[in-house]
């Protein structure tokens, strides 16, 4: 089971690397909001029939599935305005700083004490994202990376909420209940920010449906299950390799280049979120026992 998950979270990453070209795409036409309120409120939409027939959600499954959507709703809005300037790849590893941050985040909300390799992590990924954003000029960094950057901290609490309480609940229904709020969220802010005739255009309309189909009804949906049958280490490890895989889609397709001490910086922040897991390597076996 932990070796199918793993693969299942590999195959999650890959999708999640390539799904920032749609972002990208969005970004082009200056669209966030709207654009993450169509892509989640359809992933939602294609959830629904699967979802197992039972009588009642538990309240405490209702109250997570809110917070959740928050978080996702910060997360994923900072996310695609960031894009509206910087690359695929900046935005791909900055993002990828949330398994950095988890284990500051476990310590403050769940007064869980950080390994002092998280220290050293840290340390790499401040000097590996200012390699990456100002490419060594300056003390500046672009408004995209400082959005993005942001955007991954809320990304941490997420994965600390789905790691801590997601895993009790049945993962279909409380991926399609965090994907409804965040999409009505992203709905009401796109009404006030944004139009609806921005939602227009082909090549956002294929966008979407890569994303909702993909990224956010099969990714989102596989990340809560594989999380719950491999380790967080395995979890964290795997999934930070989206990073790589948005950055070679921006190269491959969309021609982004990026300086070599930029792709220094990519090295860096890649070696910090390795690092940050390590710690914990011996400490798991392979005998872990699924939790659903």
């Amino acid at each position: 089971m932990r070796l199918k998950a793993d693969l299942t979270l590999f195959a999650v990453a890959i999708v999640w690397g390539t799904a920032f070209i749609s972002q990208n795409i969005a970004g082009q036409y200056r669209v966030a909001y709207l654009f993450n309120a169509a892509s989640f409120l359809l992933g939602s939409l294609l959830l629904t029939p699967f979802i197992p027939r039972q009588k009642k959600l538990p309240p405490g499954q209702w109250k997570w599935m809110l917070i959740a959507g928050l978080i996702l709703f910060a997360a994923s809005a900072l996310q695609q305005i960031g894009l509206f300037y910087t690359k695929v790849a900046n935005a791909g590893f900055l993002t990828s700083l949330y398994t950095v941050f988890t284990p500051f985040l476990l310590w403050l909300t769940f007064r869980e004490k950080p390994h002092r390799l998280d220290l050293v992590a840290v340390s790499l990924a401040s000097l590996g994202a200012y390699l990456l954003s100002t490419a060594g000029n300056g003390l500046h960094f672009q408004n995209g990376d400082s959005l993005e950057l942001l955007g991954a901290l809320f990304w941490g609490l997420h994965f600390v909420l789905l790691g801590k309480f997601a895993s009790k609940y049945e993962p279909i229904s409380f991926a399609a209940g965090q994907f409804l709020l965040t999409g009505l969220l992203n709905l009401l802010a796109g009404l006030f920010f944004e139009h609806l005739s921005q939602l227009t255009p082909l090549p956002l309309l294929g966008a979407i449906l890569y994303r909702a189909i993909l990224s956010i009804g099969i990714g989102y949906t596989l990340q809560v299950w594989g999380q719950n049958h491999t380790p967080p280490t395995d979890a964290a490890l795997i999934l930070g390799l989206e990073a790589v895989f948005a950055a070679l889609a921006g190269w491959l397709i969309l021609r982004q280049a990026l300086l070599p001490i930029q792709i220094l910086g990519c090295l860096v922040i890649f070696t910090a979120v390795m690092l940050s897991q390590l710690k914990d390597w011996p400490q798991e076996t392979d005998t872990r026992q699924p939790k659903i």
